[in-house]
């Protein structure tokens, strides 16, 4: 069995009834639905998180490209994908 630690939550009385009916429809206890959205939750944030701090490590290096030319070559995708289009590909 994997150590855990315990640790208290205040819920609004329906989100603990939601828990409760999503527990026995699924026959796993609250307390492992609970751990198991945290989790989700938590590595995505962390997720996000990361990937700002590359950003701006990238920013910091220099690691950018110019707005003006993002626009520029997704117009020009843009273009490319309706005359493919029009030509029936």
């Amino acid at each position: 069995m994997n150590a855990s630690t315990t640790m208290t939550i205040r819920l609004t009385p329906a989100l603990k009834e939601k828990l409760g009916r999503l527990a026995q429809d699924t026959r796993r206890t609250r307390s492992f639905l609970a751990a198991e959205a945290l989790e989700t939750y938590v590595n995505r944030e962390l997720q996000i998180i990361e990937g700002i701090q590359r950003g701006l490590a990238d920013m910091a290096a220099g690691r950018v490209t110019p707005h003006d030319e993002v626009m520029a070559r997704a117009e020009q995708i843009i273009a490319q994908a309706r005359q493919r289009k029009a030509a029936g590909q």
